[in-house]
C-alpha cells in the first residue's frame, strides 16, 4: 500500500472540507467568509467535530449567516440555535462570544473579512493574530480558519496544521507538509480532491486525528 493508494482511499472517504459539511459555499465574499469564521469558533472548542458542524447548521438556518444577524440576534436567540445543534456544553459562553465577534467584525472591517486579508496582505502571522482578536478564536481557531480558507485565498497555501499532520502520523504518511501537499497536488490533478487539493487533504486528515475509525476504514479500503 503506497502513500497515494491511503490518500486517495482517505479522499474517497472524508474528501470534504468543514465547510462543505456545514453547507458554506466558500467564496471570497463577506457572508461565506464570516460563516466559516463562525464554524471556526465552533470547531476549536473541546467537543466533537460533528457537534460543532450541526450546530453551525442550526445558527445558519436561524438566519445568522452575516454579523449583522448574528449581532442582532437575542443571546437567547443564539443559545437556543446552539443547543438545538447539540452545541450544549458551551452554549451560553459561545452565544457570548458570537455576539461580542460580531460586533468587533462590524467595528473594524465593516463585517468584511476581505479587509483583514487586505490588512494583512500576505503576512500569516499577521492574518493569524487578526482573527485571534475575535472572542473565541485562539490558535486553534485561527487555524482551523486559514487550513478551511485556503481554498479561496491563495496567499496562504499550502497550509497543513499541526492537527492534519497528526492524522498523517496516524495513517503512515509523511509528516511533512512538502510531502503532503505533493500528494494533495497529484490527487487534485487526478480529480480526487474537489477542485481544492491542500484544503480537502488536510480536511480529511483532521477527522483522522480525530477519529481512530477513519483510520481503521481508510487502511481497510486502501
Amino acid at each position: 500500500m503506497t502513500a497515494r493508494d491511503t490518500v486517495d482511499a482517505l479522499l474517497a472517504r472524508c474528501g470534504t472540507t468543514y465547510a462543505a459539511e456545514a453547507g458554506i459555499r466558500l467564496r471570497n465574499t463577506p457572508q461565506p467568509l464570516y460563516q466559516l469564521l463562525v464554524l471556526s469558533d465552533l470547531l476549536s472548542a473541546r467537543i466533537r467535530a460533528s457537534v460543532a458542524v450541526s450546530a453551525a447548521r442550526a445558527l445558519f438556518a436561524h438566519g445568522m449567516r452575516s454579523p449583522q444577524r448574528m449581532a442582532g440576534a437575542t443571546w437567547q436567540q443564539r443559545v437556543d440555535a446552539l443547543g438545538e445543534g447539540g452545541y450544549r456544553r458551551y452554549d451560553e459562553r459561545t452565544a457570548t462570544q458570537l455576539g461580542e465577534g460580531a460586533q468587533l467584525l462590524l467595528a473594524d472591517y465593516g463585517g468584511d473579512l476581505r479587509r483583514l486579508r487586505e490588512e494583512a496582505d500576505g503576512d500569516l502571522d499577521a492574518l493569524r493574530a487578526g482573527l485571534r482578536r475575535t472572542p473565541g478564536i485562539g490558535p486553534a481557531g485561527a487555524d482551523i480558519f486559514v487550513r478551511e480558507v485556503q481554498a479561496v485565498w491563495p496567499e496562504v497555501a499550502p497550509f497543513v496544521d499541526g492537527k492534519a499532520l497528526q492524522g498523517a502520523e496516524r495513517l503512515g504518511l509523511p509528516a511533512s507538509p512538502a510531502k503532503l501537499v505533493e500528494l494533495a497536488e497529484a490527487a487534485e490533478a487526478a480529480g480526487s480532491a474537489d477542485g481544492h487539493g491542500v484544503a480537502v487533504l488536510a480536511a480529511a486528515l483532521v477527522r483522522a486525528a480525530l477519529d481512530k475509525h477513519v483510520v481503521d476504514d481508510v487502511r481497510s479500503h486502501a
